[in-house]
């Protein structure tokens, strides 16, 4: 006859221990639920009332949504690590690729380096910006929130030595525009966008290269959810450019990020977006003056014609502007020789 000792039982779990697991896992799914309401969002491109502005933090939202999957997977709460696991393949893919450089486009023809600045009411510093200018040989600058009293001091600062040729559409507050060429332009104009601001526009001629149709974007900001639909028709009416007729290029504040439909869906219209297209497409240029504790993001853009290539990018801080200066160096078509 054998003996054997019965099987020694589990002691109960303590009920602090219990409510503890219990808090935990639902700390978990709190940290993640939001995570992947904003990528359903992104991926809808749902840019309706707040969402708007929230949408503009989404590569902060990707980065803290590694937190809860790391925690899920570490504590084995497997069906928390495997939606927070998506959600992190999910931002990687909508988020990363900005960080990748790719798709710069052709490599062959005339460098044309071009700048925009947002100029806050005209109050940036001109020196500063003459500086940039001739410091970066910049051949073609795009400014935003022109106003007579910001142009004047540009003058003064001797911009116009540098860049002679201009197309002026300055005007009182955030809504004036203008553009400055170190080439003679044809077309100078501009267009009042729907949302009341102005743009102004030029057909650039580089030497041994073909012309160019420069333009100083600036859609209105969403900056109440009364302006959404503003912002939202004013980024659709940009203009869009294709294998035909002249170049664009379209550079300036767009009030949006690449988390915004809206400004996707005005690259896809034949453009590239020359942050991107450097691996630079994170680089924040917003806000940089008067707007303490709101997170830097990427507002203002560089949007090339296909038919244009991107060789590479920087941000420079300017002093009084709460946007930092953008500046590209392109390739542009070289001109074709006569048969």
């Amino acid at each position: 006859m054998t003996i054997t000792s019965a099987p020694a039982e589990t002691p109960p779990t303590a009920p602090g221990r219990r409510l503890g697991r219990v808090a935990l896992t639902v700390l978990i799914w709190l940290l993640i639920v939001p995570a992947l309401l904003s990528a359903i969002v992104r991926v809808s491109g749902w840019d309706r009332g707040p969402l708007v502005q929230l949408l503009a933090y989404t590569p902060y939202v990707a980065a803290w949504s590694v937190l809860p999957m790391v925690l899920a997977l570490a504590t084995r709460r497997w069906p928390a690590a495997a939606v927070g696991l998506a959600v992190v393949l999910a931002f990687a893919l909508l988020v990363a690729p900005r960080a990748i450089p790719g798709g710069r486009g052709p490599s062959t023809g005339v460098r044309l380096n071009v700048m925009s600045s947002n100029l806050l009411f005209g109050g940036a510093d001109p020196a500063q910006i003459v500086g940039l200018v001739r410091e970066h040989d910049i051949e073609v600058l795009a400014v935003q929130e022109f106003t007579t009293d910001g142009k004047l001091a540009l003058a003064k600062a001797g911009l116009e030595d540098l860049l002679p040729y201009t197309s002026f559409a300055d005007e009182a507050g955030a809504s004036g525009s203008g553009l400055y060429s170190r080439y003679p332009i044809t077309g100078a104009g501009h267009r009042r966008m729907g949302g009341g601001f102005l743009q102004a526009y030029a057909t650039v001629q580089p030497p041994h290269a073909e012309p160019v149709l420069v333009e100083s974007a600036h859609p209105r900001a969403p900056s109440d959810l009364g302006l959404n639909g503003l912002w939202r028709s004013d980024l659709a009416e940009e203009p869009g450019t294709g294998p035909d007729g002249t170049p664009r290029i379209l550079l300036g504040d767009f009030n949006a990020t690449l988390d915004h439909a809206p400004l996707r869906r005005l690259v896809a219209r034949g453009y590239r977006d020359a942050g991107v297209a450097t691996g630079q497409g994170l680089t924040p240029t917003w806000p940089y003056f008067e707007h303490r504790g709101i997170p830097w993001v990427t507002l203002d853009h560089v949007l090339v014609d296909k038919r244009i290539g991107v060789r590479d990018i920087s941000v420079h801080r300017i002093t009084n502007s709460d946007h930092r200066a953008v500046l590209a160096g392109l390739t542009v078509p070289a001109a074709q020789l006569p048969a």
